[in-house]
């Protein structure tokens, strides 16, 4: 549906150049009203305010703030900017529309130069300082402030805050149109990660889970009596994300470093027996990264870590460069979680190691620990969560849009994908903001959905240099993994049967 909408309305919407020489200079025969806002939640105060703006012009033309400047709170607009355009469009009393990329009107009031600017009745009275900034524009030019006429003033964000309507399908169809993507083209981009060189650098962990019983608590102290049931070991981290790219069916290198331990041995016999070439690099008297979680009663009571964080010794630094300058690879995939491998020396130069015309792919997961995913200079790909993005950029209160694009513009990546966790992710393409809702059916463990996720989504920009079809396969990924418990690797079948699932669900 929302494509159809958008074959039938797109062409109200212009680019203010364009429509500056559509509408004529000021004083034209036609006379214009512009009406400006964010119309994340088009309610009947808007038809109200747009159907009156209209009765005093003939031409109506709605800006609507681009989702960069929208600054109602983190997650907002609910609805993305292109897809608020095109429903603006899809009004007929409305005549064109325009995204303003500026954090106000000004310019484009000044560029357009409606006869008439139309403002809420909510704005009359006493103006807001940014109502007087607006007026000065349109007095200059020798225009007219006009108030709509209303008795409720309805809430975008009251209605939003109350019951967010679900755009899941209408976000996605939007931005599958806009780059011409269909199901058939995201499968036959999985159908070619065979063969791929990759070479994954990072810090491999062991996942253990110790399943147990609870009998009770100490009388005297706050201590819980469990019996033990059984523990399982998984291969994760960077580990993890080598095995999601060989189960896609690329060629893995994975150079990291694991213990001479029970764990270590048991890392080393899982990767080969997944086809995975491993050079592993260790050191004497540093373990194994071990992430133990004690689960009672299938509820995660405690995690037991064991590791050492240690920089790597200058011998072992070397070894790494060497490795990482000799691979020849179609992409490298720096792997971070911030226990010994990388920090901002490292990363300097092992990034600078990378052979030329290779895929840059890094990703920081760095938990409660220190790290920095802005360290990782000039990539093809970045794939933080919000947490660690908002703690790189010491931002806590940018929208994400704002948040993505500063990200972006610091690390001077090629691609950014923004994870959100349960409410899927974020990027930025084109100029234009996208957001894919999370496809994750019941979730079982969201442990080493980011795992997937960068696996995945670099495999699919490597063969697409797309990164909504990069973006969307991994976000199919992650769902994948989060389905199942326990760190496993997720294959193309059961990527393919969850498109599956989804393109159905789009057909009824």
């Amino acid at each position: 549906m929302t494509d159809e909408l958008k074959k039938a309305y797109e062409r109200k919407i212009f680019d203010v150049e364009k429509l500056k020489v559509t509408i004529g200079g000021f004083g034209r025969e036609n006379k214009v009203i512009l009406c400006h806002g964010v119309f994340d939640i088009v309610h009947p105060g808007h038809i109200r305010h747009l159907a009156y703006a209209k009765s005093k012009a003939d031409i109506l033309i709605v800006s609507i703030t681009c989702d960069n400047w929208v600054d109602k709170g983190a997650y907002r607009p609910h609805v993305p900017q292109n897809l608020r355009a095109l429903s603006l469009a899809a009004l007929d009393m409305v005549d064109y529309v325009i995204i303003d990329d500026n954090e106000k009107p000004l310019e484009n009031l000044y560029k357009l130069q409606p006869d008439y600017f139309a403002k809420g009745f909510e704005y009359s009275g006493q103006l807001p300082e940014a109502t007087e900034e607006e007026m000065l524009v349109v007095n200059n030019y020798g225009g007219s402030l006009v108030f709509t006429p209303g008795d409720v003033v309805y809430s975008s964000s009251k209605l939003i805050n109350t019951h967010a309507p679900s755009l899941m399908d209408a976000k996605l169809s939007l931005m599958m149109a806009h780059f011409d993507l269909t199901f058939d083209k995201i499968r036959s981009i999985i159908d070619r990660f065979e063969g791929i060189k990759v070479h994954v650098v990072g810090d491999a962990i062991i996942d253990s889970y110790t399943r147990t019983n609870l009998i009770g608590g100490g009388l005297k102290t706050p201590t819980f009596s469990v019996s033990f049931e059984s523990k399982d070991n998984y291969v994760g981290g960077a580990g993890v994300v080598a095995k999601h790219m060989k189960a896609a069916g690329a060629d893995v290198m994975l150079t990291t470093l694991l213990g001479e331990d029970d764990l270590g041995e048991f890392a080393i016999a899982d990767l080969g027996n997944s086809g995975i070439i491993l050079n592993n690099i260790a050191e004497e008297a540093r373990p194994t990264t071990n992430k133990n979680v004690i689960i009672a009663d299938g509820y995660r009571l405690l995690k037991v870590d064991t590791l050492d964080n240690a920089p790597l010794r200058p011998e072992t630094l070397k070894i790494f460069i060497e490795k990482i300058s000799q691979s020849k690879t179609d992409c490298v995939v720096f792997s971070d979680f911030r226990h010994g491998i990388f920090n901002k020396k490292t990363i300097k130069l092992m990034s600078d190691a990378i052979p030329s015309d290779t895929l840059k792919v890094a990703d920081s997961q760095v938990a409660s620990r220190w790290g920095n995913i802005t360290e990782f200079f000039g990539f093809d790909l970045i794939t933080p969560n919000e947490r660690e993005a908002r703690f790189s950029m010491g931002d806590q209160e940018a929208n994400i849009a704002r948040l993505i694009s500063k990200l972006k513009d610091t690390t001077q990546s090629n691609n950014v994908i923004l994870k959100l966790g349960e409410k899927g992710m974020f990027l930025l393409c084109d100029d234009s903001y996208y957001s894919i809702d999370s496809f994750a059916g019941t979730v079982k463990d969201a442990v080493g959905a980011g795992d997937a996720l960068l696996a995945y989504s670099t495999l699919a920009l490597k063969i697409s240099d797309c990164l909504p079809s990069a973006s969307l396969i991994g976000s199919i990924a992650a769902a994948c993994e989060c389905e199942y418990d326990g760190n496993i690797p997720i294959s193309p079948d059961q990527i393919l049967t969850k498109i599956d699932k989804i393109e159905n669900a789009f057909r009824g």
